[in-house]
């Protein structure tokens, strides 16, 4: 991107531009493009400020159109966008940031003005006058009028025409004190008597007239120079003198040559260097007078803004807003919550603002009437300050009584930005002081901090949010710059010399953890990085609750006020509510009434935020505060900054939440008030309720727009949940864990409700609550997942066995009990095994989802049970089209994934992979990270057997990540056994033997669908076993592979791998036409001949070993047996090891043989087929 940019550019050269007079573009030749309507030029005008650099859209919107753009603004920026590209010699390229205009700075006129001017400086300051005259004589000469006259209107303007005056102003005054350096004395005389006349508030231009005149022999006049500056400074703004002017009066007296002055004091601002001293206004084009038309500037602030003695971290877009607003409105406003670091944000921004400021602390003020004393103690205006000439009707020697009529005299021709720091305890009284001195004061600009807005007219709000900062397991590069781990690393390495997250990817994810547990706010994060003198970042971490239980390897019990405790040794010159993070919120919670404290208090139960609704049934009383009462009460909570309110996408509703240290603050206030056991329970009443509502609509057609309901209170359920199980409520908490059953299963992170369940099951024993079965079988299941052996639950499991048993075919009140029991127990026979039987289930019923459920578990059976593929094919299809009009995903993902079985059934794998493909698209609407796994893990597995070990191989790892995300053993280990066969087709039996170890350690036992894995997965451990030469080991996982009940071999369809791993160790044995006969058993089994790399490599061997005949015959025989048959043979001759050497070899003269004589074996040990 960089080389094209540079290209264009070349190709440019000649292209001039300009905006410091009206808007124009010169060719090549020199002639001026015709640019078309003032929109035009405007966004010209806004690409040429940037020379070179991308504009956002955003930032076009906002320059070309103001707060209240049209309807269709995007469009209207790209149809202005293409209209001058039409006309412009330059190209202007459209890149995601925004649109970049392809030239080089030098070739507009007002980045050139800025070179120069700077070149100009630098000379001057090197004692070069010559050169400086030269470089800014050059730079002035640029300018053709005033900038950006045609475009003024444009909202972006007015900041950067005050910007670009400024920098004028400067160079003119430097241009003449590099002429004065040369020893044009009296050349400069009239020149400066008509700017000072022009501008007799300007100190620096008084004291150069008087240089002048000085240097020019006429001392006389330069003395009366310096009284008329005295006494027009004392009649205009109470002020004295500053130390320019009384050091050229002294030079004077003393008949001393005038030095020139210590440079001009500049601070870097918004597109280049800006004076402190400053002047705004238009101006006339006459070429003689440079600054002609210039309004009357303010002499400097004695007083400049606080020094910083820490860095600055971050805020580059909260800069940029400020710097924008102030551009536009006279008073801005900072609002957020204490800690924020408005004040910081304040100061900084005012140290970039093209105007001098002036900082007041308001936080020691106790009332209004004390707001003009601390703004003119600020000011430095002394007492008995005169108005100027021509304002007043008392003359010129009358006191002004009137504080705020005083600070009004003093600035009413000041370009001043006055920042009021700390506003919320007087706020009323300074948003009237506000007003009143806007109002008298056209060239005054405020800038407030505030937790509350001042509320007045004109008033511009910018929110300061706390940091940001990425999730954790995000890139590291991308932690260590986010600005709240900068924070945090900047002050930790000021008390720990050497800390440097960056060197340790651990530390850098503890201190984003910990920043994250702060919530990003700037005070919480200085205070904890100041606790690095005595604690390690981990122990600090550990205290406030930051790190996962398993990453500790001790525990301390995070106290409810650990969070204030700890974070409580700020700097001892800070103002006290500023010194501990109790103090901030303390001085928050000290300005409410006492509803607003109570609704602030009982809110502090709610976990990740809460609706209006919600708020209404936990935090009314019924007594003081009613439930209409809440909503006024949670708007004034927002308007203090102690509570956020954000409009959430998706779902139309807004969402409060509140800061952590905020949260931890309430609770302690709600157990002083005796109101958290009520409160605790009206939570949880409350959001059982919900969740026992969204239940059904997770079924239907609105079932992304609940699972986004249900996601955003996904906290709060979890607490709720708890908090009933902390009170004792078991049978609250065994209908919050059914009523989430289905969400959990749908966003697949069941493991949610392990841990509760368990608390169930150890409260209640094995004998179900009366009333509350379906809700006893669902914690059953909930804890049977996820333990790797669930012997201890023997009893519960009986109990749930003959819960599910004794019930309808469907669960009534919550059917996802059905769709968990199956993997668990397996697919139930009975009426399901014919059409008769389905069509009685769904007399009667009328429901929809119930009737594609039914057909779903028919065309299951019919495939796995009956090995009917037609069948299965038409009633998953069936089934497929109700769960389409019903809008339910998960049946949908069901269905498709069983199409995509079939579809690889019959060795169509791109018709599979087209299946997987689509349940995928769902899954991700799902937010399902357990679906998404499971599915990867069968596109993997059609990918191998397609050949595809690369593909296969990522759609793997991508699975194993997200199984671990959504804590899914079984998953987790279909993935690795996948690896495992990839890695042996590789060749590299090591690493195949360790994965598929990992993945038999990982699979759970006792569930009916774990069970078949584990076979899969001992399969794997036999191939690889084949692979590397080890026959005994390989028919010992295999006969372990083939000892699970003949269903669970069936519906796996593992019966027919391990045929055809048997076969492969046939092969190793030396005998291919026992190979050929169990490729056949395989192909019985399966329906159809099975396929992959593996059973080719198989056939392909027994085939040249046999010949095509022999072979052919070997395999048609046992292909031609039914399933049940087939199975028999299988599982007699893998347990009872009739593959190994001569006696089978003595029975397998032929393909019959082999069967003859396992199906003998098998009727003879009474387990017959």
């Amino acid at each position: 991107m960089g080389h094209a940019c540079a290209t264009s550019v070349r190709h440019n050269q000649g292209v001039k531009f300009g905006i410091l007079g009206a808007t124009r573009a010169l060719g090549a030749d020199g002639v001026d493009v015709a640019l078309g309507g003032p929109r035009r030029r405007a966004l010209l005008a806004l690409l040429l400020l940037e020379a070179g650099r991308p504009v956002s859209g955003e930032r076009l919107v906002d320059g070309l159109y103001g707060e209240d753009p049209p309807a269709g603004v995007g469009n209207a920026v790209q149809s202005q966008v293409s209209r001058l590209r039409q006309v412009l010699p330059v190209p202007i390229e459209g890149l995601p940031a925004g649109y970049r205009l392809a030239v080089d700075p030098d070739q507009v006129d007002a980045h050139r003005f800025q070179r120069l001017s700077a070149q100009g400086r630098e000379a001057l300051a090197s004692a070069e006058p010559a050169s400086a005259a030269r470089l800014l004589r050059e730079a002035l000469a640029l300018w053709r009028g005033p900038a950006l006259a045609d475009v003024g209107d444009a909202p972006f303007a007015a900041a950067q025409v005050v910007r670009l005056e400024e920098l004028r102003t400067g160079a003119v005054e430097d241009r003449i004190e590099a002429d004065l350096a040369l020893g044009r004395h009296r050349t400069l005389v009239a020149e400066l008597g008509e700017l000072v006349a022009a501008h007799p508030l300007r100190e620096r231009l008084r004291a150069q007239l008087m240089r002048a005149l000085h240097g020019s022999g006429r001392q006389g006049e330069a003395l009366a120079a310096y009284e008329d500056a005295r006494r027009e400074l004392a009649d205009s703004l109470g002020a004295d003198p500053g130390p320019e002017l009384a050091a050229a009066q002294l030079a004077v007296l003393r008949g001393e040559p005038m030095a020139a002055p210590p440079d001009v004091s500049r601070e870097t601002g918004p597109g280049g260097d800006v004076p402190r001293e400053t002047s705004s206004g238009g101006r006339s084009d006459r070429p003689s007078d440079p600054l002609a038309g210039t309004t009357p500037a303010a002499a400097p602030v004695r007083h400049e803004l606080p020094a910083q003695l820490t860095t600055f971290v971050g805020r580059a877009d909260e800069l940029a807003l400020i710097g924008d607003r102030l551009a536009r409105q006279r008073l801005v406003t900072l609002i957020g919550p204490g800690g924020a670091g408005k004040t910081r944000l304040a100061v900084e921004a005012a140290r970039r603002h093209p105007q001098d400021a002036c900082f007041v602390e308001l936080a020691g003020v106790t009332g209004g009437a004390e707001i003009p004393q601390a703004v003119l103690g600020a000011l430095g205006l002394r007492g008995g300050l005169r108005p100027p000439v021509g304002h007043g009707t008392a003359g010129a020697s009358a006191a002004v009584p009137d504080p705020v009529a005083r600070i009004a005299a003093a600035l009413i021709e000041r370009p001043l930005l006055l920042v009021l720091d700390n506003c919320e305890h007087v706020v009323a009284d300074a948003a009237v002081f506000a007003e009143r001195l806007l109002i008298g004061c056209p060239q005054l600009r405020i800038l407030a901090t505030s937790r509350e807005a001042l509320g007045i007219t004109g008033e511009a709000l910018c929110p300061v949010a706390t940091l940001g900062m990425p999730q954790p397991g995000t890139d590291r590069e991308q932690v260590l710059a986010s600005p709240a781990v900068r924070l945090f690393t900047d002050r930790a390495a000021a008390v720990s010399p050497g800390f440097d997250p960056a060197a340790d990817p651990a530390t850098a994810d503890t201190v984003l953890r910990l920043c994250s547990v702060l919530d990003g706010l700037p005070l919480a994060i200085e205070l904890a990085a100041a606790r690095l003198r005595s604690l390690s970042v981990t122990e600090i971490a550990a205290r406030l609750g930051a790190l996962p239980a398993d990453d500790l390897s001790y525990s301390l019990g995070v106290r409810p006020d650990a969070l204030f405790r700890l974070l409580s040794r700020g700097s001892r010159t800070a103002q006290p509510r500023q010194r501990t993070l109790r103090g901030v919120v303390d001085w928050s919670w000290d300005l409410l009434p006492d509803d607003e404290r109570a609704v602030l208090r009982r809110a502090a139960v709610f976990a990740g935020g809460w609706t209006q609704a919600a708020a209404e049934a936990v935090c009314a009383d019924g007594d003081v505060i009613e439930a209409d009462d809440v909503l006024d009460l949670m708007a004034a909570l927002v308007e203090k900054s102690l509570v956020v309110a954000q409009h959430t996408e998706g779902t139309g509703l807004v969402r409060y939440r509140m800061l952590e240290s905020i949260r931890a603050y309430g609770a302690e206030r709600l157990a002083e008030a005796g109101e958290t056991e009520r409160t605790h329970a009206a939570h949880a009443a409350y959001f059982l309720d919900f969740a026992l509502t969204a239940d059904p609509h997770l079924r239907r057609a609105e079932q992304l727009e609940w699972l986004r309901l249900l996601s955003d209170e996904r906290d709060n359920l979890q607490a709720a949940l708890h908090r009933s199980l902390d009170a004792g409520d078991i049978p609250g908490a065994m209908r919050l864990i059914a009523a989430l059953s289905s969400y959990w299963l749908l966003r697949g992170v069941r493991y949610e409700g392990v841990g509760p369940a368990r608390q169930v099951l150890t409260a209640v024993g094995s004998t179900p609550p009366e009333g509350l079965e379906e809700e006893y079988a669902l914690c059953v299941l909930a804890v049977v997942s996820a333990l790797s052996d669930p012997t201890g639950y023997t009893a519960h499991v009986a109990a749930a066995t003959e819960i599910v048993e004794g019930m309808d075919r469907i669960a009534r009140r919550f059917p996802v009990l059905t769709l968990l029991w199956a993997p668990f127990a397996g697919v139930p026979h009975g009426d399901m095994d014919t059409l008769e039987g389905v069509e009685a289930l769904l007399a009667g019923r009328n429901d929809p989802w119930y009737d594609a459920l039914v057909h779903l578990g028919f065309g299951f059976q019919a495939w796995m049970v009956r090995g009917d593929t037609a069948v299965a094919q038409r009633e998953c299809e069936r089934s497929l089209a109700g769960f389409r009009g019903q809008g339910d995903r998960w049946g949908l993902i069901t269905c498709l994934n069983v199409l995509a079985d079939l579809a690889d059934f019959r060795n169509d794998f791109a018709q599979a992979l087209d299946f997987i493909g689509q349940a995928l698209v769902l899954a991700e609407e799902l937010d399902s990270v357990l679906d998404v796994a499971e599915l990867l893990t069968n596109r993997a597995a059609f990918s191998l057997r397609a050949g595809d070990l690369d593909a296969a191989t990522a759609y793997c790892e991508r699975a194993v990540t997200l199984s671990r995300r959504a804590g899914a053993p079984e998953t987790l280990a279909m993935a690795h056994r996948c690896l495992a066969d990839i890695a042996r087709l590789r060749g590299d039996l090591p690493r195949a033997r360790a994965l598929a170890e990992q993945a038999l350690a990982e699979c759970p036992t006792g569930w009916f669908s774990s069970n078949s894995t584990r076979s899969v997965v001992l399969t794997s451990l036999g191939l690889v076993a084949v692979a590397d030469g080890d026959a005994e080991a390989a028919r010992g996982h295999l006969r372990a592979a083939a000892t699970f009940d003949s269903e669970v071999l069936l519906l796996s369809m593992n019966a027919a791998h391990i045929a055809g791993a048997a076969a492969a160790l046939a092969l190793l044995d030396g005998d291919p036409r026992r190979a050929a006969a169990l490729l056949g058993v395989a192909e019985a089994l399966r329906g159809s001949p099975l396929t992959g790399p593996d059973a080719a490599a198989t056939a392909a061997a027994a085939r040249a070993a046999l010949g095509e005949t022999a072979y052919a015959a070997a395999v048609t025989a046992t292909a031609a047996l039914d399933r049940s048959t087939a199975l028999g043979v299988l599982t007699s001759l893998v347990t009872e090891d009739v593959t190994a050497g001569g006696t089978a070899g003595g029975t397998a003269d032929n393909a019959e043989n082999v069967t003859e004589d396992a199906a003998q074996r098998l009727t003879e040990n009474g387990t017959g087929a």
